[in-house]
């Protein structure tokens, strides 16, 4: 299981100093550390609260079906600008994105 970033300070300190992955449906935030932490950030360009809501859920499960046990650091996860947003899609490009960066197997 994993930690929720949710302090403003952690939110700031991931956008300074963390590196930053790129995917086609994701931007994906790591910094490296010893416990697994995921937080999520949707901006309002995405719509509205049900809709950014129903993004973050499923930017959550996606990241819960990809993560290992040997996974660390800290994630943070910023959707792209899209039509349909999917857990197929998300999953896929998180899955690619760290297994680019050697964070994955």
């Amino acid at each position: 299981m994993y930690r929720r970033i949710k302090k403003n300070s952690e939110f700031t300190r991931m956008f300074t100093r963390g590196k930053k992955i790129f995917s086609p449906a994701l931007i994906v935030l790591f910094l490296p550390g010893d416990k697994l932490s995921l937080g999520v950030c949707v901006s309002k360009k995405h719509g509205k609260s049900v809709k950014r809501n129903r993004i973050k859920r499923l930017l959550r499960e996606a990241f819960r079906h990809v993560a290992t046990d040997s996974l660390r650091g800290a994630f943070i996860l910023i959707p792209k600008q899209a039509e349909e947003y999917s857990l197929a899609a998300f999953e896929k490009s998180l899955r690619g994105a760290l297994k680019r960066e050697k964070l994955l197997r």
